[in-house]
């Protein structure tokens, strides 16, 4: 038999060696429509069955056509796109080399907790030292400031009082700790892998206010909440609407059923790289282009936001209400169906991570294991009846820890 015969998937579910999951990570956030989505699989079948591959020169047209799909679903002001990565690194890196050349400036800016990919230029501009540890891999242009964390607040303010410190600050990290030549800032809407960290409504307009004050244009890294995730198409035009970001960067759900594909998208006037500056060898392939039009129909003919704004709110009561029953649960937080809560540490996170696999659930953490954030992301499929499933599995295992949590 080939393939890997010990996994199948069905719609929110993982089916491993015979036991079944629910996916509460959505692959790597990458699954968002499940594993079982016909008209994007069945058109991926028939693409495959003509041509599997072909050169971004080829498939040009059909870029455009699909960005034009999509304009409805984009912030007014985006006009232009760069449909040349499969990997929401690549993507990262093509919003800076946009962002440098039409500014002819060198400094991008980024926050603490930040994690933008994989590759050397996207670990130079994150926001975690460990992830940098062990390599010489430095960003020479790259400064990070602290981010709108209001449970762990840099500057020690209170939350509705503090006139978003964090992002009016950026000013003096310009004037005091950069070059003077800053393109651009880049920020994840909602801060995934730091740790579901969901900036006050507020952040938005005052970093959105500060930055045009300076001259700084604002990259969105839409890779975690676009196609859906928060309930809006890009959290940037839902609950970070205010953000109005220059530059939107997308990746993993723009797949829709895990296909790897990543673009960027931008106002017209920085539509200013050359074909050769950007590119890969998989890039605007047919399979992605595929997957991703496809998706973008998938979310609109089945109604899939409307789904994220029906059963969110569910899933964000049954995880306060844990909250409120189990002592170590704290912070419940997210938008749409990003969700998470804490536990007291990272050792807990394992933990408890382990004991959701026996009650059915497949969970991640925060910060590759360094951070004491437990992520709760199921397919934008969910029904009520699954986000009821879910939960009753979640009060299981936080029975279980209770009773079995090893405490130092």
């Amino acid at each position: 038999m080939t393939g890997l015969p010990d996994y199948a998937g069905e719609g929110i579910y993982l089916h491993i060696r015979g036991e079944r999951y629910i996916d509460c990570a959505s692959g790597t956030f990458n699954v968002s429509l499940g594993y079982s989505a016909p008209e994007i699989i069945d058109a991926l079948h028939a693409q495959l069955d003509r041509i599997a591959h072909l050169s971004s020169d080829f498939t040009r047209a059909k870029s455009a056509e699909i960005f034009e799909l999509m304009r409805p679903d984009l912030p007014a002001h985006i006009g232009a796109f760069w449909f040349r990565d499969i990997t929401g690194s690549g993507a990262t890196e093509a919003a800076i080399r946009i962002a440098q050349k039409a500014t002819g400036r060198s400094d991008i800016f980024s926050l603490f907790l930040s994690h933008h990919g994989q590759t050397v230029a996207a670990t130079g501009v994150s926001g975690n030292a460990f992830r940098q540890r062990g390599f010489s891999l430095p960003f020479a242009n790259s400064v990070k400031i602290p981010g709108p964390d209001c449970a762990n607040c840099f500057y020690g303010q209170v939350p509705g009082s503090c006139a978003m410190m964090c992002a009016r600050r950026l000013e003096d990290f310009v004037e005091y700790a950069s070059s003077g030549r800053v393109a651009a800032l880049i920020v994840e809407p909602v801060m995934g892998n730091g740790g579901n960290i969901v900036p006050p409504r507020d952040y938005y307009r005052v970093l959105r206010e500060t930055c045009d004050r300076l001259g700084i244009l604002i990259i969105a890294d839409e890779v975690q909440t676009g196609f859906g995730r928060t309930g809006s198409f890009f959290a940037s035009t839902g609950y970070a609407e205010e953000l109005r970001p220059d530059i939107i960067t997308f990746a993993k759900g723009a797949g829709g059923v895990g296909i790897p594909v990543a673009g960027v998208l931008m106002r017209p006037e920085l539509d200013v790289l050359e074909s050769w500056e950007h590119s890969s060898t998989s890039g605007a392939n047919p399979l992605a282009l595929v997957a991703l039009e496809e998706t973008v129909r998938y979310i609109r003919d089945h109604h899939v936001l409307d789904n994220v704004a029906a059963v969110s709110g569910r899933l964000q009561r049954g995880l306060l209400a844990l909250s409120r029953d189990f002592r170590d649960v704290t912070g419940v937080r997210g938008v749409g169906l990003m969700q998470a809560f804490d536990l007291p540490t990272s050792v807990d996170v394992e933990q408890f991570i382990a004991l959701g696999r026996r009650h059915g659930l497949i969970l991640r953490g925060s910060r590759y294991g360094f951070g004491r954030t437990v992520k709760v992301r199921p397919p934008l499929i969910i029904t009520s009846d699954q986000v009821d499933d879910l939960l009753g599995r979640l009060r299981q295992t936080c029975q279980n820890f209770q009773k079995e949590a090893v405490r130092p």
